[in-house]
């Protein structure tokens, strides 16, 4: 592995170990809501709603994140909703990649006709594995910390709670409450590294303009300790319920251009760029997030991907 490409990942491992920060970040969070709350609903029976997102980081930083995800989830009854998420990330070209595996369960509350809460828990594995094999440090050439890979998995749980209602919805949750120890005290070294808690607020609004036109604001934040607030505002426009377009900015980091297009009624496709506005701009062009979003209509009820005007 080349040198720089080491210095790179003692960079992003120091700043996990001295700022907290491990989740991955999202730019299109509003279509990849289940990953983040385990008390999202969408209130659609007979619907499975599949997504999936890819998102390449820091493009042309050597050995910059990858982060895939992707989850199912579905309604079972008026009152009952479950599902599945996987989160895969990578940094460094597999010299630190983590597997989240998680099943989520959500319970909705009926507040009033048009008022809904849902509460949620998730529960799963972290597989945390290192491969240091061919790492050249000048600097601490006989560093053992770096001598032993590590493959070790972990038991993990959430919570969430999710209030909506047709035109709106404010969520908080922890995906990850347990806090894991990835790396110890062995033979007298000292490694320091596990999970953090961290804690999400999403929320958004959806303005009928008119018969064609829906505006979109929406915004999440994200707070860890040790770390500061990552704050993420956007503003979407989607035209006749089928194509759709806005920007982001995530404060003191970066700015983003988005898209999506409902390809049919159950499929829709989307792509976000980032450009980043800190000094770290200067070693790389930007990150790229697309995201794909499937509905299979088992009772074929024929109302698709926009049954409400929701970011879902």
């Amino acid at each position: 592995m080349k040198n720089n490409s080491c210095h790179l990942i003692i960079i992003i491992l120091l700043v996990h170990v001295l700022h907290g920060q491990q989740d991955p970040q999202y730019t299109q969070y509003m279509y990849n809501m289940s990953v983040v709350n385990p008390a999202y609903a969408t209130d659609a029976p007979g619907m499975i709603r599949f997504g999936a997102l890819y998102r390449s980081q820091w493009l042309n930083a050597i050995g910059a994140p990858t982060t895939f995800s992707f989850f199912a989830h579905t309604s079972l009854g008026e009152k009952v909703e479950t599902g599945i998420s996987v989160i895969s990330d990578d940094i460094g070209d597999g010299a630190l990649k983590e597997n989240n595996i998680y099943a989520d369960f959500a319970y909705v509350l009926r507040l009033s006709e048009k008022d809904k809460l849902s509460l949620g828990i998730k529960g799963g594995i972290t597989n945390f594995d290192t491969n240091f094999n061919g790492f050249r440090l000048p600097e601490f050439q006989d560093d053992p910390a770096f001598n032993e890979n590590l493959n070790s998995v972990f038991p993990n749980v959430g919570i969430g709670a999710f209030y909506f209602r047709e035109n709106f919805y404010v969520g908080v949750s922890a995906p990850n409450l347990l806090t894991s120890k990835h790396l110890e005290n062995r033979n007298g070294i000292n490694r320091v590294g596990g999970e953090s808690t961290h804690i999400f607020l999403t929320s958004g609004y959806v303005y009928q303009i008119n018969s064609t036109l829906k505006v979109k604001p929406s915004v999440m934040a994200k707070m860890v300790s040790g770390a500061p607030l990552t704050l993420d505002a956007s503003l979407n426009l989607l035209f006749n319920n089928t194509f759709e377009g806005g920007i982001s900015y995530r404060f003191e980091d970066s700015v983003s251009a988005m898209f999506n297009i409902s390809v049919t009624p159950f499929l829709r496709i989307g792509y976000a760029y980032d450009y980043v506005l800190s000094n770290l701009g200067a070693f790389e062009s930007g990150s790229h997030e697309i995201f794909t979003l499937f509905d299979l209509d088992l009772l074929r009820l024929g109302k698709g991907y926009d049954k409400s005007p929701r970011f879902y």
